[in-house]
């Protein structure tokens, strides 16, 4: 970034953005915030995005930028939140992480950004951009740990060339020893948790507003009845706590998992073998999207990642753009997840995990 630049900071009041600001003040760009209402809270004794508001003024006054604000609230309802809970119904274990980024903070956002004659927008993402060949691709950062490619890889040509990474280069270490230099109040701030831009709430007593609750029987592989449970919505597979069905005196005194959500017949099936949810063989998605484009070559291997910080496995991309194979086993693949591919340290694309399809035993 050699020359200068006006750029839109996507600021939430929390650490990361405030720092991403910080960096970009100080390498001499011309920047503004943005700070985005995409929630309407419902209940008074919860005033995060007020607290957050707060902060980020405060950040942006000591930096001496500019401050926009703005309300997406409908568009995060109708393009995230309502394909959320969609998902919840059908029995899947969705990410509105992925959404929120592709639709909000990468359509919307960057659109309004760009509607004020901004020429970029930044966010607190750890990811890396590089230009290769006239294309941008998506990298792991520096710090690996704090990878967010996972959540990234619904974005194409078109936003990354307008998008910028400031921590790409940064590990959260240095992040926060920039933050507390900055500002005690949001070094001590704990990390945003929790559905995207909604936060971290009682999931089950919070779905339960949106999704009318229909509890049903919690079945072993035998099909015999241990428990009951109160809303498959409430369960993901390879749970292990939370299941509540007491002990049995035909089984082990062993740990139970969910190994299955049967959707149809409203049953939460489990299991004390553990291996049940390790899985190898044909993978279903949905959503196939690619940074670049979609690799020519049939059977094209490259590694995947089942979910985010989750370690990486080899797959074959097949002739079928909507179907992978898993070469290794890995434990609770889970549809409504996302299986994101790799290459090295670049982000390929992925797709929305819908159904496994055939297992190798």
């Amino acid at each position: 970034m050699n020359s200068v630049k006006k750029i839109m900071v996507g600021m939430s009041g929390g650490v990361d953005s405030s720092v991403t600001a910080a960096l970009l003040k100080e390498q001499g760009h011309d920047i503004s915030a943005l700070f985005m209402k995409n929630w309407e809270e419902d209940d008074v004794e919860r005033c995060n995005s007020k607290d957050d508001y707060e902060d980020a003024k405060r950040i942006c006054k000591k930096l001496g930028i500019k401050l926009h604000t703005v309300n997406f609230s409908d568009k995060y309802w109708d393009l995230v939140f309502k394909r959320f809970l969609e998902d919840l119904k059908q029995g899947f274990t969705p990410n509105p992480d992925i959404y929120c980024n592709k639709e909000i903070k990468f359509n919307y956002f960057l659109k309004y950004a760009l509607s004020l004659g901004f020429d970029k927008v930044a966010t607190g993402h750890y990811a890396k951009l590089i230009k290769e060949n006239n294309c941008i691709t998506l990298n792991k950062p520096k710090d690996k740990l704090k990878d967010q490619t996972y959540f990234l890889y619904m974005l194409n040509q078109n936003i990354l060339n307008k998008i910028i990474f400031p921590l790409e280069e940064v590990t959260k270490q240095d992040v926060k020893m920039i933050a507390k230099n900055l500002d005690i109040t949001i070094y001590e701030k704990k990390e945003s948790m929790g559905i995207c831009f909604i936060g971290k709430r009682n999931f089950s007593n919070f779905i339960k507003k949106y999704i009318n609750n229909t509890p049903g029987d919690i079945c072993n592989e035998d099909n015999i009845i241990l428990g009951k449970h109160d809303g498959l919505f409430n369960y993901t597979l390879g749970q292990r706590k939370g299941i509540k069905i007491g002990g049995h005196k035909d089984f082990d005194e062993k740990p139970w998992f969910v190994i299955r959500k049967d959707s149809l017949n409203n049953k939460l099936i489990i299991s004390q073998n553990e291996d049940e949810l390790m899985y190898k063989g044909i993978v279903e998605l949905d959503a196939v999207s690619w940074i670049n484009e979609k690799p020519i070559r049939e059977n094209y291997t490259c590694e995947a990642r089942f979910r985010h910080g989750g370690r990486l496995i080899p797959v074959k991309i097949m002739n079928d753009k909507y179907k992978i194979e898993l070469c290794e086993k890995e434990r609770a693949v889970t549809p409504g997840q996302s299986a994101v591919f790799y290459s090295g340290e670049k982000c390929l694309g992925g797709g929305i995990i819908r159904k496994l399809c055939s297992k190798e035993v």
